[in-house]
């Protein structure tokens, strides 16, 4: 795909992805995500509890409790539960993802990743760059 339509399609995407983190529940961080193949969106996904337990995502202190899922866990989630597969697919998120969850993304298949916005720590991308994942980061999303 030509390069400037390709970023065009990215920024679409990756806006969906924002209004897909305003469903979280969480107080601390709100990340939504989303995964493109051949053009189609194949899954989506948003950091929460598991399901079947309170929406609340930290507990008294403010803490996130250890169980809460990140975006990207529960959009790979989705497509193990289905038909899909994530091969080749790309990954859009609104936070780059944490090291845990970098292990996922490259298992999955996944091949490209296009991000919002750093998470604190950089460990994830350096392993999905290792792994031979395509990294995209937009900063600027027209709107």
């Amino acid at each position: 795909m030509h390069k400037k339509k390709q970023l065009k399609y990215d920024k679409a995407y990756l806006r969906i992805a924002r209004e897909w983190s305003k469903l979280s529940h969480c107080k601390r961080k709100q990340v939504g995500a989303l995964i493109v193949k051949d053009r189609m969106i194949i899954s989506d996904g948003y950091n929460g509890t598991p399901t079947g337990f309170e929406n609340c995502c930290e507990d008294e202190e403010g803490v996130t409790k250890w169980y809460v899922l990140h975006a990207e866990a529960n959009a790979i989630l989705k497509v193990a539960a289905s038909t899909q597969s994530c091969r080749g697919a790309t990954l859009y998120i609104t936070l780059s993802p944490c090291k845990e969850c970098s292990k996922l993304i490259h298992q999955a298949g996944i091949t490209r990743l296009v991000y919002y916005i750093d998470y604190k720590d950089n460990v994830g991308l350096k392993f999905l760059k290792k792994a031979g994942v395509e990294l995209c980061q937009i900063t600027e999303l027209d709107n």
